[in-house]
């Protein structure tokens, strides 16, 4: 295989950091990242590592209880023949291609194979209709799609002279992906990958705005998931499970990249209803050793009997939002470990996190990824280091883990770029220890009665009660204090949305918030989120400050 100086490169730092997995200090001061000038993560890194080895690189089970198991040579030599037919189809270097499949052994092969092509990748989830399918073909210039056969009608609606590519193709107006089967398992790279070439194009969640197209290299992604191999803890041989949709970042971070810069298993278990039990089972079964899931999967989780699981992970983490401190806790109480909260966006890898080994702290989001200088700056007054401000990253240490920018908007980019500072639109604070806490989005944060509110902290508070299983909370007007905190509550099994619910409710924040905190508004309600599930707190906020209720709503003084 293409083993190469850069692969030795890229051995050296992901056994560095496997070796003091368990010792931050060490980690974070000794941590140099490889800074390769060429460097293709599927040749030069997959492929040396999948030469000979039997050992299972992807194992899916369905729902139905049927399963697929692939090894890493095997893996290998699909995706060779993949990146031979696409070839053949017309795909060439720097061709954006939009790949919108589930948790299937070709969405494997193709992300491999892509890479070996250097073609561009832009991930997109089978929940999109055609409306974002348009805007990802026009923004992304997609010259080809591969898809799903029961995805096929949805680009009737989306015009473009693209390649079709279906799973299952009718041969007529898809091209057959099957046909790949009986290409050379060898495969020739027609020319060198830079490091700085774009491997991925990724359409951020939109939970303000417009989607954001972020712009991602052959190492800011393959080589900056080692800080997220270092935060989950993944060893050589390791069975990871990680629950998240294809089509977003998180499914690359820890469905793709960093469990196979371990040499790791992916473990996928297919559902079309989340069944908390079943899940349970099946990492008994296959002996899952490490785990990640969104706070809301855990949020699920927690509702059934945790002690179903017979032997639970190493190692489990959360990422996507903040986890609230009761979460945490019970699962402690079931499993014996804890759950390790990780801070990363679309446009990086994990740049704070509470890794193995580390003093965790109630609440915290951990302290820096080894690679990453990670400062708040004060959002008045500009100033680094500050107490409380916004987290960011100091671009004068070149971290490899960041995105190249936003996508053909250079205004976006410079504005998260200014100052010398990659800036997250996230506030934190740090303490004493160099752990940083979250807040909330520089958006969300609110000022009520001239103090200032994290909804973060009042919607953990909401949780506590045995009611509540989601809480997002807003401000609402206020003619008095300018706002006031509004709870939009989704209820738990076998509670009423009713005033005796609204007033226990208001009882219990009354109890664990200070005066000027507690929510004084509640609201019934279904949660708008986007598709990658995250919640639309500004269509919250919209909703509130229109005065519009979607479901009953109540007032503090008026359940006195």
């Amino acid at each position: 295989m293409m083993a190469t100086s850069a692969t030795e490169e890229f051995r050296t730092a992901r056994d560095f950091l496997l070796r003091h997995r368990e010792d931050y200090a060490t980690a974070y001061e000794g941590f140099v990242w490889p800074r390769p000038e060429r460097f293709n993560w599927a040749l030069e890194w997959f492929d040396v590592i999948a030469e000979g080895n039997d050992r299972t690189a992807l194992h899916i089970v369905e729902e139905d209880g049927s399963e697929t198991r692939a090894s890493f040579a095997e893996m290998s030599a699909r995706s060779n023949r993949v990146a031979n037919w696409l070839r053949a189809q017309g795909v060439r270097a720097g061709d954006r291609i939009v790949v919108m499949l589930g948790n299937q052994v070709e969405l494997w092969e193709t992300m491999l194979a892509a890479m070996k092509l250097r073609a561009v990748v832009i991930p997109a989830t089978p929940l999109l209709g055609p409306a974002d399918l348009r805007d990802r073909i026009e923004r992304g210039r997609a010259r080809h799609v591969l898809v799903r056969s029961e995805d096929t009608g949805k680009f009737a609606e989306v015009p473009g002279d693209y390649t079709r590519i279906s799973i299952g193709g009718d041969g007529v107006n898809w091209l057959g992906y099957e046909h790949s089967a009986r290409e050379s398992e060898v495969f020739e790279p027609d020319g060198a990958t830079l490091a700085h070439d774009t491997l991925m194009l990724y359409f951020t969640s939109g939970t303000t705005a417009r989607p954001k197209l972020v712009e991602h290299t052959h190492t800011s992604y393959p080589v900056g998931h080692l800080a997220t191999m270092y935060w989950i803890g993944l060893k050589p041989g390791d069975v990871h499970l990680n629950i998240s949709s294809p089509g977003w970042a998180k499914h690359a971070w820890s469905n793709l990249f960093a469990p196979w810069n371990a040499g790791a298993t992916v473990f996928i278990h297919n559902y079309t209803r989340f069944d908390a039990g079943r899940l349970m089972a099946e990492m008994d079964r296959h002996g899952v050793t490490s785990f990640c899931a969104p706070p809301t999967v855990w949020r699920m989780l927690i509702q059934s009997d945790l002690s179903r699981l017979a032997t639970p992970p190493r190692e489990v983490v959360a990422a996507g939002e903040p986890l609230n401190p009761e979460v945490i806790e019970a699962v402690r109480r079931a499993w014996g470990v804890t759950i390790r909260d990780g801070f990363g966006q679309t446009e990086t890898a994990v740049q704070v996190s509470n890794s193995p080994g580390q003093p965790l702290k109630e609440g915290s989001m951990g302290r820096p990824s080894p690679g990453y200088a990670v400062t708040l700056v004060d959002p008045v007054t500009g100033r680094p280091d500050a107490e409380e401000g916004e987290i960011c990253l100091d671009l004068s240490t070149h971290p490899v883990g960041l995105m190249t920018g936003y996508h053909g908007d250079p205004d976006k980019t410079a504005e998260a770029m200014a100052g010398g500072y990659y800036r997250t639109g996230d506030i934190g604070t740090r303490d004493e220890d160099g752990y940083i806490h979250y807040v909330g989005r520089a958006d969300d944060v609110f000022k009520a009665s001239d103090y200032k509110i994290s909804p973060f902290e009042l919607e953990s508070a909401l949780l506590e009660h045995e009611a509540v299983a989601e809480a997002a909370v807003v401000p609402a007007p206020d003619p008095l204090r300018l706002a006031v905190p509004k709870a939009y509550v989704v209820l738990a099994e076998g509670f009423e949305p009713d005033a005796e619910t609204a007033r226990a409710l208001f009882a219990h924040s009354r109890a664990v918030l200070a005066p000027y905190k507690r929510v004084r508004r509640i609201e019934f309600a279904e949660l708008p989120k986007t598709v990658s599930g995250k919640i639309r707190r500004v269509e919250l906020r919209r909703l509130t400050a229109e005065g519009s209720a979607t479901g009953p709503e109540f007032t503090e003084g008026d359940l006195a």
